[in-house]
C-alpha cells in the first residue's frame, strides 16, 4: 500500500506542474537521456502556451495547451515487439481560473483534459485523462526577502486514487544575489548575478502514457500502459534577457529511474529500464511570475 501511494504521489506531482506551478504563459524544451545499459535512448520535445484573458480587476480566465512528444531508440532485445513504444504522445489543454482573495492571495483553480498515448490506431477512451488543481498563492514581492508560497490541492486520474493530493511549493530571496525553492516537482538553490543564474537542484520527471493494442508478454501478462519515474540532480544555467523571459539548460544524473510495463489495474508487469544515467534539458520561457 505504501508503495503504491509513493507511486500514485509521484505521478500526480508531475501531473500538477502546471501553470499553477510554473508560471509559465510560453515554452518550448528539449531533453535527451542517452542510452545506458538497459538499451534504450529518450528524446522528448515539449511545447507550451498559455493565454491570461482578463475578466475584470481582480480575475483572470487562462487558456493554454500543452504538447509532448516522447521518441525511443531501443536497441534492447526485448521478448515482444517493442516498436509501439518508440513514438509516445502527451496532450494537455489547460482551463484555468485565477481570482484575487486578498492583497496578497489569489486562488488559482486548473481543469486539464489529458490525452496520453502512442496513438497507433487513432484515439481510443483509455487514452483519456482529466485532471484538477486548486490552490493558493501568496507572492510578496514588496518585502525585505521576498517569497511565493503555494498550497493546494490536485487529483490526477492516471493515479488510480479517488481523492485529491496535497500540493506545496515555497521560493524565497533569502539575499539579493541567492534564491531557493523548495517543493514538488522541483527543489533548487539559485545564484544571480545580472542576467545570469546558477543552479543546484534536483526535479522529479515522469509520464503516465497508455498503449493501444496491449503488449502480451511471455508470462502471458499485457502491458496496457508506459510509465517512467526519475529523480534527477542538476546544474543547470539560466540568461535572462528580461525579467520574465529566458533562455535555459541544465544537465544531471537520475538518481532513482525506472520505466515500467502496467496492466490495466496498473500492476508492474515489465521492467524497461532501472539503470541511472546522465540527463540533458534545453530550452526557452517566459514567464508571468
Amino acid at each position: 500500500m505504501i508503495k503504491r501511494f509513493g507511486y500514485c504521489m509521484f505521478f500526480l506531482m508531475i501531473a500538477g506542474n502546471c501553470l499553477s506551478q510554473s508560471g509559465d504563459i510560453l515554452r518550448a524544451e528539449y531533453t535527451l537521456i542517452p542510452e545506458n545499459d538497459s538499451g534504450i535512448r529518450t528524446s522528448r520535445y515539449r511545447f507550451l502556451a498559455n493565454v491570461p484573458i482578463k475578466l475584470n480587476d481582480i480575475a483572470f480566465l487562462i487558456a493554454g495547451a500543452e504538447y509532448s512528444s516522447i521518441s525511443f531508440d531501443i536497441s534492447a532485445d526485448f521478448p515482444f515487439d517493442s516498436s509501439v513504444l518508440e513514438k509516445l504522445r502527451i496532450i494537455d489543454l489547460n482551463v484555468g481560473y485565477v481570482v484575487k482573495l486578498h492583497e496578497d492571495w489569489r486562488f488559482i483553480g486548473i481543469v486539464t483534459p489529458r490525452l496520453a498515448s502512442n496513438f497507433v490506431e487513432g484515439l481510443q477512451g483509455d487514452d483519456f485523462r482529466l485532471n484538477f488543481t486548486a490552490t493558493v498563492l501568496s507572492d510578496r514581492k514588496d518585502v525585505e526577502k521576498p517569497y511565493r508560497l503555494l498550497v493546494g490541492l490536485s487529483f490526477n486520474s492516471a493515479t488510480g486514487l479517488p481523492f485529491p493530493l496535497p500540493v506545496v511549493s515555497y521560493q524565497r530571496r533569502f539575499h539579493p544575489n541567492w534564491s531557493f525553492a523548495l517543493g514538488i516537482p522541483r527543489t533548487h538553490i539559485r545564484h544571480h548575478i545580472k542576467n545570469h543564474t546558477f543552479q543546484l537542484g534536483a526535479l522529479l520527471d515522469g509520464y503516465f502514457v497508455n498503449l493501444q493494442n496491449d503488449i502480451l508478454l511471455p508470462d502471458d501478462n499485457f502491458g496496457s500502459a508506459v510509465s517512467l519515474s526519475a529523480v534527477v540532480g542538476t546544474l543547470g544555467y539560466q540568461f535572462n534577457f528580461t525579467k520574465n523571459m529566458s533562455l535555459y539548460g541544465f544537465m544531471g544524473y537520475s538518481l532513482t529511474q525506472k520505466g515500467i510495463l502496467r496492466d490495466d489495474q496498473r500492476n508492474n508487469v515489465f521492467l524497461l529500464n532501472n539503470e541511472g544515467n546522465i540527463y540533458f534539458r534545453t530550452g526557452f520561457k517566459i514567464a508571468i511570475f
